[in-house]
Formats: structure tokens, C-alpha cells, sequence
């Protein structure tokens, strides 16, 4: 297996009702989150946004359609995955991106075990990851009732 690189996109997936769409890791059940994916070397952070978005949920994303939210943090890598990074790597850099998609559209998960749509709430009680949670917060707008 190929080392991968410290640097990577997290995408929130929000639908016309505010709701978030969360997935289930396979490697860890009680880890739900927006798709992430490695930045792969020469691709710039947007392109692996749309890449990541279409292999792990098969919504395919016009580049208008995302939203980059410039913002990137860094996190240090769960101790149970540090073996899949080089040696001495304790930090990932994570480029955060958003897009309003439909619900309708039909899900092909190919790297997690479930799916939900949540509202803000729900969702923010769900997510494992801190930067997960901060990202949603700070950028699915809130539902006009």
C-alpha cells in the first residue's frame, strides 16, 4: 500500500433543506463525517474535492457547484491510522469545501458502510471529527422556517 500524503479535503455535502449528509466509516463504525480524501500529488485542493465527492458518493459536482471555503486546518492523525502516512508524520493539513446538492440524488457508496441526511443538530451530535463539526457550523446555512 502507497503512503499517503498529509494533506487532504474535507467536503460537506449539505441538500436544499439544510440537511447534511454524513457517512459511516468502514474502518470504524462510530466514526461518521463528510467525505475527505488524500490531495494526490499535482492535484490541486479543488479538483480533489470534486474527485473525492464522486468516488465516495458518486454525485458527480461541477466545479461551480463547490464552494471553496478558505479555510485549512491542521489536525494531528488519529494514532490508529498514523501507519498509513510516512514515518514521523503526526499532522494533516485539511483544505475545507462545501456544495448544496441535491437529496434525491441516488448514493453509490464505495468506502463506507451507510448514509444519512441530518439536520445541523443531529449532524453536530454525530460527527466524530472536531474540524467536521467546526466545518458545518460554520458553513451549511441555517433552515428558514
Amino acid at each position: 500500500m502507497a503512503l499517503k500524503r498529509p494533506e487532504s479535503v474535507l467536503v460537506v455535502l449539505y441538500d436544499e433543506h439544510h440537511r447534511i449528509l454524513l457517512l459511516q466509516r468502514n474502518d470504524d463504525p462510530s466514526f461518521w463525517q463528510s467525505v475527505t480524501g488524500t490531495v494526490e500529488a499535482g492535484e490541486l485542493p479543488a479538483e480533489t474535492a470534486v474527485r473525492e465527492v464522486a468516488e465516495e458518493t458518486g454525485i458527480v459536482l461541477t466545479p461551480l457547484q463547490l464552494n471553496d471555503c478558505s479555510l485549512i486546518n491542521r489536525y494531528e492523525i488519529r494514532r490508529r491510522w498514523l501507519h498509513r502516512y510516512p514515518q514521523g508524520t503526526r499532522f494533516n493539513t485539511e483544505h475545507v469545501f462545501s456544495a448544496c446538492v441535491s437529496s434525491a440524488s441516488e448514493l453509490v457508496l464505495t468506502e463506507h458502510l451507510a448514509f444519512e441526511w441530518l439536520d445541523k443538530p443531529d449532524a453536530l451530535a454525530k460527527l466524530w471529527s472536531p474540524s467536521n463539526r467546526d466545518a458545518v457550523e460554520a458553513f451549511v446555512p441555517e433552515c428558514r422556517r
